[in-house]
């Protein structure tokens, strides 16, 4: 059975970007984006969603933390569509309710070639980790819009970290699931392609 990796790498003038995912991964992963906070997110996204994942990005933190989360979230997104390839043989939908503390997520996903995302959830305070709230929106964007993931996302609780640590590892759990081989032949479609 062919192991769906790739690696890619991204480079401009405010970002330098490697990413090398395998969707048929153990967890292994290693992150080093220059920001502790997102780097924890991402790392408990791929370890419960069951990818190996090696991201190392050097940003413009200097400035802020935007460029380096949305540009993660670029090549991120390219290289799940890229693994992805024509989607033969993938669930493609999945779903996932996580809790953690007083905290729950939900996350519903279609990997059909078509970028959306619904977000509904909000932060208490106006950082979490260091990084501005509405930042996390739009890396989900950002990401389902090159994997062409249709995401629906929802989270609720008291606690900043707890929600937004919630939010990663179902949207990790639910990709997983939605990539996951599901025995069949040809691409999981009515129209023959995604």
């Amino acid at each position: 059975m062919q192991m769906r990796t790739v690696t890619l790498e991204r480079k401009t003038n405010e970002t330098e970007i490697t990413i090398t995912l395998t969707l048929d991964g153990a967890g292994n992963v290693a992150v080093a984006t220059g920001i502790p906070f997102f780097d924890h997110m991402l790392h408990a996204m791929a370890k419960h969603g069951g990818f190996d994942l090696s991201c190392t990005v050097k940003g413009d933190l200097a400035v802020d933390c935007h460029h380096t989360v949305e540009d993660t979230g670029i090549v991120l997104g390219e290289a799940i569509r890229k693994a992805v390839g024509d989607g033969a043989g993938i669930r493609r939908f999945s779903h996932a309710m996580i809790p953690m503390d007083e905290s729950l997520a939900t996350v519903a996903l279609d990997c059909g070639g078509r970028g959306y995302l619904v977000y509904t959830g909000s932060f208490g305070g106006p950082a979490v980790g260091g990084i501005p709230g509405d930042v996390f929106e739009h890396f989900f964007h950002t990401l389902c819009g090159k994997a062409g993931i249709t995401a629906h996302m929802e989270f609720s609780g008291r606690n900043d970290h707890h929600k937004c640590e919630a939010a990663f590892k179902a949207f990790g759990i639910a990709l997983g699931g939605a990539l996951a081989r599901s025995g069949r032949k040809g691409v999981p479609s009515t129209k023959g392609i995604l």
